[in-house]
């Protein structure tokens, strides 16, 4: 067993070092990291951006199986200095993953993925009458709420094995947005104890929600990531299938004015937008950026 989480370890920093040095990726594990570093180098080229710094580490969450055949279920922690032409800052990725080996062999090492796809269009939230009450929405207090909690989770709310959408709401409540709706699951935005609508937790339920909210928390529809600022909000339907099953808030915008994203499940922060290199990426993916508006 120990020799197993030496090569998880080796497997971590050859990982790390290869996001920053092509030639150290024809090591030992070049079969694993190769194409995800590739994938990597070439995304980051396309912003005009590079990995100048890169480190890894990471911790077994449990162990499946006996004897010969083990599966670790581990998390790996990703923390890259990008530099983008006169711009540098720091993105960090967790990603839950399995490595499955057979006596002292590494045989298969993989992202395990989750995504949101409780929603059904019968628990759609729908808006409701309500007051129109004017509010200011506190972009800098999102932003902060986002940076503080992104890999932590506050304990005054409820955490989901699927956390995005809680975790994007409770930012946009710590700007002010204010809630209504309750006790009805399905309408409105709003979180109570131990209830909550549908749209404050579910991926999909906030895209409508947000699509056509008339009062409250109310968003406009942009055409393109640019128009978005900080406090944004982004809505991921990785297969194009429309049931939309991701969402982040936008922290900063990088050197070509582009958003970076913060984001549960696969906590993640000062993400690009894209998800290009994501293991949820489809070429079918599809993208709703909301312009939070004060009222």
């Amino acid at each position: 067993m120990l020799t197993k989480k030496y090569i998880l370890q080796a497997l971590m920093k050859a990982r790390a070092d290869g996001y920053v040095n092509q030639d150290v990726r024809n090591n030992d594990f070049a079969s694993f990291i190769h194409t995800q570093c590739e994938s990597k180098e070439k995304l980051l080229k396309k912003r005009d951006a590079e990995i100048v710094k890169c480190h890894a580490k990471g911790w077994i969450d449990h162990v499946q199986g006996e004897e010969d055949e083990v599966t670790f279920i581990y998390s790996l922690h990703i923390q890259s200095l990008i530099k983008q032409r006169e711009l540098f800052y720091i993105e960090e990725e967790i990603e839950k993953r399995q490595a499955l080996f057979y006596k002292d062999t590494l045989l298969k090492d993989e992202a395990i993925l989750l995504r949101d796809d409780s929603a059904t269009r019968s628990n759609l939230s729908i808006d409701v009458q309500g007051e129109n009450r004017a509010f200011t929405y506190n972009r800098l207090g999102a932003v902060q709420y986002a940076e503080k909690w992104w890999n932590t989770y506050n304990p005054k709310y409820k955490t989901f094995e699927v956390n995005c959408t809680n975790y994007v709401s409770q930012c946009l409540h710590a700007g002010g947005a204010p809630m209504r709706g309750q006790p009805n699951r399905a309408k409105g935005w709003w979180t109570n104890n131990n209830v909550w609508s549908y749209s404050w937790t579910v991926a999909n339920s906030m895209y409508w929600y947000l699509k056509g909210s008339k009062a409250g928390l109310c968003a406009q529809e942009k055409s393109a990531a640019n128009e978005l600022v900080p406090g944004d909000i982004i809505c991921y339907d990785f297969e194009g299938d429309g049931r939309w099953n991701h969402t982040t808030i936008v922290v900063a915008k990088d050197a070509n004015a582009m958003p970076l994203v913060n984001a549960n499940t696969y906590n993640s922060r000062m993400r690009y937008w894209a998800y290009e290199d994501s293991t949820a990426y489809t070429p079918n993916i599809k993208y709703a950026f909301f312009h939070i508006v004060d009222r």
